[in-house]
């Protein structure tokens, strides 16, 4: 693969963590909103991704949505293009409902493999109409960009040290896209497949990361989380923010705010707008010590499906539509940051917010004890799965009924693999001279790792998917070989400048 053909995920990483922890008011700025009219309200997202696969002329790395309009006989290939037009629509929708007097919202999260693939494909439509919606003055009220993984990563099954390197691949990529202001905008965060690590280890790492990233909150799965004495959330925490807290083997703690998608994974609550039709049957919620408006969250793929291909945009249209004719002010679309901005306005801070943990953690703390270390939480953890064959510490995500670990083995082992040979190449020599991350030979096998990690190579089962898997991996094992090579002899080249 030709160095230009290399996206932007490396080589700014002071930089994004110093611009990504200043404190700016986000929305308030720019918004005449209080809480004070309000009764409830209600944050729709739109999940959107590609993967990368290696099948274009002579093995390139492409977009999956290439693949798909260069093969329209294959499944359902030909959605190609009607799930590019998706990819762009807001660009469309959102200014409609401006020009009509409403005041629409939406929330975005585009992994870095489709931004890539967009870039590939020479899609400046596409291009053009996100840069609309990351950077015009007029429609920034309206729309919110999420954080995520650059390329759709599972976090309970992602190597602990690259959790950090996909959180700022994403944020690399995004603000060489659409500039550091648009970047500073993003303070929350999608969990691909909304997996959430209920490992302490990992979760800790995970929330330790998003914090010293700039996030300020996260989207989570209702049942992907549980309250510190092992109860279910109670119905006013489903519809409020909560205080996610990751406690480590060692006992040290680390928490982010957690917004709350409630329901399983279903496309038609989003594509048909029920979390806006729910919000209109709720009312103001005690929190704090205050009165706020219940919050209702949800989140859907932005393409898939015949429901969100054809149906969201009349409904989306339709919903606010209908707010700005019959709703009074009373109920409103919201987005996740405002929503926190504007309780922080109201004298509610986050040391109020109900304390959650990830799910199985109270029965695993209780198993360990008061005196946590590495050694008592795995023996706590062995001891439990024992007695209880269902119990689990590989996370949650969107559905049960699909496991990333189980049957697997031929993408997760060779995945720690690369993982670790990438580390005991890089790290040593990043540490000696950050500027090591700007070389073409650190972003080749950058990007390498972080494909190998994508979650649909472990969705569809094996076969094709697994062994676009093990092509990645040997390539990406080659790349790691020839960088200690050249590491032995002389400094590294730079990768292009973006």
């Amino acid at each position: 693969m030709p160095p230009h053909t290399l996206p932007p995920i490396a080589g700014r990483e002071a930089a994004i963590l110093a611009l990504m922890q200043q404190e700016t008011p986000v929305l308030l700025p720019r918004t005449a909103r209080t809480f004070d009219d309000l009764r409830s309200s209600f944050a729709c997202a739109l999940h959107m991704h590609q993967p990368t696969i290696p099948a274009g002329a002579d093995g390139e790395l492409i977009s999956h949505l290439q693949y798909m309009l260069e093969h329209p006989g294959e499944g359902d290939n030909h959605n190609a293009e009607p799930f590019a037009q998706c990819y762009r629509r807001l660009a469309d929708l959102i200014p409609q409902l401006i020009s009509e007097g409403c005041d629409p919202r939406i929330m975005l999260d585009y992994s870095g493999n489709l931004l890539w693939g967009f870039e590939q494909m020479g899609r400046s439509d596409i291009l053009d109409a996100l840069r609309f919606l990351a950077t015009d003055p007029a429609v920034q009220p309206h729309v919110e960009w999420l954080g995520t993984f650059w390329s759709h990563a599972v976090a309970p099954s992602t190597p602990i040290p690259d959790l950090k390197l996909q959180i700022l691949a994403w944020q690399h990529h995004f603000a060489a896209l659409f500039g550091d202001a648009a970047l500073q905008r993003v303070k929350g965060f999608s969990p691909p497949e909304m997996a959430l690590p209920n490992h302490p280890d990992t979760l800790f790492e995970l929330v330790k990361a998003l914090r010293e990233c700039g996030y300020r909150w996260l989207l989570v799965q209702e049942h992907s989380v549980e309250n510190p004495d092992g109860s279910g959330l109670r119905q006013e925490q489903k519809y409020g923010p909560n205080q996610l807290v990751a406690r480590n083997s060692r006992g040290e703690e680390v928490s982010i705010t957690a917004l709350i998608k409630t329901q399983g994974s279903d496309t038609k609550l989003v594509g048909q707008m029920q979390p806006c039709y729910e919000a209109l049957g709720l009312g103001r919620q005690a929190l704090g010590g205050t009165s706020v408006p219940a919050i209702v969250a949800q989140i859907a793929d932005g393409e898939n499906g015949g429901v969100m291909m054809n149906e969201f945009p009349s409904a989306f249209l339709q919903a606010h539509q209908r707010l700005a004719r019959e709703g009074g002010g009373s109920t409103v679309a919201i987005n996740g940051t405002e929503y926190l901005d504007l309780l922080e306005a109201a004298g509610v801070q986050p040391d109020a917010f109900p304390k959650v943990q990830a799910v199985g953690q109270h029965r695993l703390w209780q198993e360990v004890g008061g005196a946590p270390s590495p050694a008592a939480v795995e023996s706590a953890i062995a001891a439990i799965q024992a007695s209880d064959p269902g119990f689990s510490m590989a996370g949650a995500s969107w559905t049960n009924n699909l496991s990333w670990v189980e049957g697997y083995a031929n993408v997760l082992e060779p995945m720690n693999q690369l993982s670790a040979q990438f580390h005991r190449v890089f790290d040593p020599l990043v540490a000696a001279d950050p500027a090591v991350t700007t070389s073409e030979p650190y972003q080749q096998s950058l990007l390498h790792l972080l494909l190998l990690e994508t979650s649909c190579f472990r969705y569809w089962g094996q076969g094709t998917w697994t062994a676009y898997a093990s092509e990645i991996q040997r390539r990406g094992a080659e790349l790691v070989e020839s960088a200690a090579t050249i590491s032995a002899r002389h400094s590294f080249p730079s990768a292009p400048a973006w």
